[in-house]
């Protein structure tokens, strides 16, 4: 309450200030500034929730695909295995911020009276290069349920180090300071398959 005789220039700020307390029309504004950016980071992040997703899920597809695609050859040439390594790499389409690593490995359970497990052959895609992965006759390990005498395997791994939109640009460069949080998410899968068509693939130049 403003005494009467108080200071003409004090009771214009007083009525000032209460008219500016009493104006609601900016109320919205203020509001929509509070909400916009929660929103927005509600909207990236549920829309890069669903990209991992579903590049999860074509990582997993290159695995079965390649394996698929392998097991139903009778013989097999390292340019074939290196041809369907990059089928594989492809299904990833659009995606392409990182590029799949691929195993290919073929393998021998003997029919020793202790059975070992023994790589046949192998090649592998590591950042876009084809190559040898494990030597021929090098042990190797199958799941227990799989290490039956006399099996002949193909394992096939993909495995992806997803690069999150939010932290990469078209430049390759990683943007908002949250390479520390999101810098990669690693994703992978591994599948066993038995040939189709023979008892063993041989790969004459492997």
């Amino acid at each position: 309450m403003i005494c009467a005789g108080a200071h003409p220039g004090i009771a214009r700020i007083w009525s000032k200030a209460a008219r500016f307390f009493a104006d609601r029309r900016g109320v919205a504004a203020i509001e929509f500034a509070f909400i916009v950016p929660v929103l927005l980071v509600m909207y990236f992040t549920t829309m890069e929730a669903s990209q991992a997703i579903e590049t999860s899920k074509k990582v997993s597809r290159i695995g079965s695909m390649v394996a698929d695609l392998v097991t139903q050859q009778q013989t097999i040439v390292k340019a074939d295995i290196d041809a369907i390594m990059q089928i594989g790499a492809s299904t990833l389409q659009p995606y392409n911020r990182s590029v799949p690593n691929i195993i290919i490995t073929a393998i021998q359970v003997t029919t020793d009276p202790t059975p070992k497990v023994q790589v046949v052959w192998s090649r592998k895609v590591v950042g876009g290069v084809n190559s040898v992965d494990a030597a021929p006759n090098t042990l190797t390990t199958v799941p227990a349920s799989l290490k039956i005498a006399g099996t002949f395997l193909i394992r096939v791994q993909s495995s992806l180090a997803y690069k999150p939109i939010i932290t990469w640009s078209a430049g390759g460069e990683q943007r908002l300071g949250l390479t520390s949080a999101f810098d990669t998410i690693t994703m992978g899968e591994t599948y066993y398959l038995r040939p189709r068509r023979s008892q063993t693939i041989p790969c004459s130049d492997c």
